[in-house]
Order: C-alpha cells, then structure tokens, then sequence
C-alpha cells in the first residue's frame, strides 16, 4: 500500500496569502496541509508515502523526518522541475510495488480509497483516474467517459464551462505507464500521458461525489479554513 503525493508545485497563485512554505505545508486550521492528507490516506491503511518535493522541500522533510504516525516516509526530490510526469517518475525509485495510488498535494478529496482499488483491479487497465462532478468545469477542464467507464474526451480549460466532470488529481496505476518515459526528464502526466494515450489504450474513470477542495487558490484556500 504506497502511495505518491505531489507536493513539488511553487503555489504561484496562493502566495498572495501564503508565501514562507511551500503549497502542501499552508496551514489549516493550526496544521499543515499535508497532515490532513496523509492523516485520510492512514486511515485507508498505506504504510509508505513518497513525498515528491522541489519548491522550499526542507520545509517539507524538517517538520516530517523519516515517518509520520508509524507510516514510512520518503523524499524524491526535483533539483529542477520535471513537471507532473517527471516527478511522479523520479519518485518510483522509492515505490517497490508495481501498482501505485498518487494524489496531488494541494487537494483534499475524501473518496474512498478501497473502493477505487476494487474498480482498478475489476477493469483491465493501467490507469484509473478519479473524476469529480462539478458545476462550472471552467477552472479545470472536463474529462468525458463512455458507458463502460472508459475516458472517451478531453476538453481543455477554454473549451469547458457549466456542470460537469473533471480530473480530481487521484490516480492508481501500473508504474509501467510510468516508466515508458525517460528518467530525469520534465513531462506533463496529464497531457503526455493522460491525453497522448487514451485512444491508443483503455483508461478508465472513478467518479466520486465525495468532499473535494483544491487549495490552489486564496478563496478555496480561506474556505477550507472555515469548513474544517
């Protein structure tokens, strides 16, 4: 039961409200980010995270060290930044299971994570990505799905408005899909891999209506604060 948690992202557009730590460590509630995270996956019995960190990240492994609450930590590091592939790439050499969970580090969305192994394993796939309804897809572009579950469309953030399914930032997947690609280089998961393969190979979609909050914005960030 590993996982891998992106917490590598500069956090541009929340440093108006947070600017001395990185996205993943803003506070909540007296708490950083991250613990919240790491406290639901605990819960659903993971035993290792990788943190994939850059930005500010001894921010990230000074406060956590070597474990959390009796969970493993490990630390893959980008000295540059590889984008969202790239680092989910770097941060396989930690990972010695062939299927892997991974989550961005700026949402929390409390779905459950035993059921979306139950549909990984039912379907033949490499890849299932968890999908959110939503009522305006603007800020985050849409992803369609046919009558099986399987990913027929992607609509970028321009072409996309008014209610609809989007890109939750939960995946489980076969590292293979991973490591297809070379080490060390930059890449974007959801467009190189993502969209460059999913009409050549079935990918499939869990939809959740569970709790979801994305805190790359001062608004959704303040919200949070509030609602915990």
């Amino acid at each position: 039961m590993e996982c891998i948690i992106l917490a590598g992202g500069f956090g541009t557009r929340l440093r108006s409200v947070v600017s001395d730590v990185p996205k993943p460590m803003a506070p909540i509630g007296g708490r950083p980010f991250l613990e919240l995270l790491m406290d639901y996956l605990i819960g659903f019995n993971y035993d290792h995270i990788v943190l994939s960190t850059g930005y500010m990240h001894e921010k990230i492994s000074d406060h956590f060290g070597e474990s959390y609450k009796g969970v493993a930590l490990s630390y893959a590091v980008e000295h540059e930044p590889l984008g969202t592939g790239g680092g989910m790439r770097n941060a396989l050499q930690y990972c010695t299971e062939d299927d892997i969970t991974i989550l961005n580090g700026d949402t929390l969305f409390r779905i459950d994570y035993d059921d979306l192994l139950r549909f990984y394993t039912s379907h033949p796939t490499r890849l299932a990505v968890v999908l959110r309804q939503v009522d305006d897809t603007s800020r985050y572009g849409s992803v369609t799905t046919d009558c099986s579950d399987r990913i027929a469309r992607f609509a970028e953030k321009e072409a996309s408005h008014g209610f609809g399914t989007i890109n939750g930032g939960i995946y489980r997947l076969h590292r293979s899909l991973l490591e297809e690609q070379p080490a060390g280089k930059p890449f974007s998961f959801e467009k190189d891999i993502m969209q460059g393969k999913y009409r050549e190979e079935p990918f499939f979609a869990y939809t959740s209506g569970a709790y979801f909050i994305d805190i790359g914005v001062p608004e959704d960030y303040l919200r949070l604060q509030r609602e915990v």
